[in-house]
C-alpha cells in the first residue's frame, strides 16, 4: 500500500488537558513540537501507532534527537513526559501511541488492505487455473463465476482464521505469577488481573493487544517510583510492594 500522507488533527487538541499542562512546564513549547513529530513518524511507519526507524531498528533517544534536530535531553524529557501522561507506551524499545486510532483512521487503511490482499489472490487464483485477466483482475476468457465463489469462501475463511489468531486472549493468574517469576519483579499478579478485568482489558481507550507488555509497564513504573533495581533487600521489597499499591490505586482513580 502507498505511504500515508496524511493524519487526524482535532482542532480542539490545544484545550487537552494533558497539552495545556504540558504548555506550562519548562521547554513546554518543544515539547509539544515533539509530540507532533512523533505523530507524523508515527503516520510514515503506517503500522499501528508504532514508531520505528525499521522494524529491527527502534528509534533511540539519540538518532531522534538527530531526526527532530532537538538536544538530547529535551527529547529525554519528552518521551519521559508522554509516558507518565500516558500519551504512549515504550514497548521492547518501541514507541507505541495509546490512542492512534485518535489520529488515524486505522480501520479505513485496513479495510484498503484486506481488499487489496483479495485482489491479488483472486488474481493469482485465476491465472493458474489458465484464465486470462486484466490488471484489475476482470476475466475475459474463461467463465470463472463458479472458480471466484470458491475463493471468496477461501478468502473468507482466512479473514476469519486470522481474526482468531489476532484476538486478544487475557492471561490466567497462573500465566501472569510465571511471567513476573521469569522477570524477576514484584508485580502483584491478583492485582493486575482484577485491575484489568474491571477495566474490561482495556489500556487507556484501546483493548489491550499484549498483557505481557503491560506487566513490564508496571514493572517499570513501580521501579521508577522506588528509584531501586530488582535485586533489592527485603526491606525494600515490602516498600516496592507499598508503592506499587499507591500506584496502581493512582491510575485507577485517573
Amino acid at each position: 500500500m502507498a505511504e500515508v500522507k496524511w493524519i487526524k488533527i482535532a482542532t480542539d487538541i490545544f484545550d487537552n488537558k494533558k497539552i495545556k499542562i504540558i504548555e506550562s512546564m519548562p521547554d513546554g513549547d518543544a515539547i509539544i513540537v515533539i509530540w507532533f513529530k512523533i505523530l507524523m513518524l508515527a503516520g510514515n511507519v503506517n503500522d499501528g501507532g508504532s514508531v520505528y526507524f525499521t522494524k529491527d531498528i527502534p528509534y533511540t533517544d539519540q538518532m531522534l534527537a538527530t531526526v527532530f534536530n532537538r538536544p538530547l535531553s529535551t527529547i529525554q524529557l519528552a518521551l519521559s513526559t508522554f509516558e507518565k501522561f500516558g500519551m504512549i507506551q515504550v514497548v521492547d524499545d518501541v514507541i507505541q501511541l495509546s490512542n492512534w486510532e485518535k489520529y488515524q483512521n486505522v480501520d479505513g487503511l485496513e479495510k484498503i488492505r484486506e481488499q487489496t490482499r483479495a485482489r491479488v489472490a483472486k488474481h493469482r487464483e485465476l491465472k493458474k487455473i489458465g484464465c486470462n485477466v486484466t490488471s484489475n483482475v476482470t476475466v475475459t476468457q474463461c467463465n470463472a463465476t463458479d472458480i471466484e465463489e470458491d475463493i471468496d469462501i477461501e478468502l473468507d475463511k482466512d479473514k476469519s482464521n486470522k481474526a482468531k489468531s489476532k484476538r486478544f486472549v487475557p492471561p490466567t493468574l497462573e500465566e501472569v505469577q510465571e511471567y513476573s517469576r521469569e522477570r524477576g519483579n514484584y508485580v502483584d499478579a491478583q492485582r493486575f488481573i482484577d485491575f484489568y478485568e474491571s477495566k474490561g482489558w482495556m489500556v487507556g481507550k484501546n483493548k489491550m493487544k499484549d498483557w505481557k507488555a503491560c506487566v513490564r509497564n508496571w514493572e517499570r513504573n513501580v521501579k521508577d517510583k522506588i528509584g531501586e533495581k530488582t535485586d533489592v533487600s527485603n526491606r525494600s521489597k515490602n516498600r516496592l510492594k507499598d508503592l506499587e499499591k499507591y500506584y496502581l490505586q493512582k491510575v485507577d482513580d485517573d
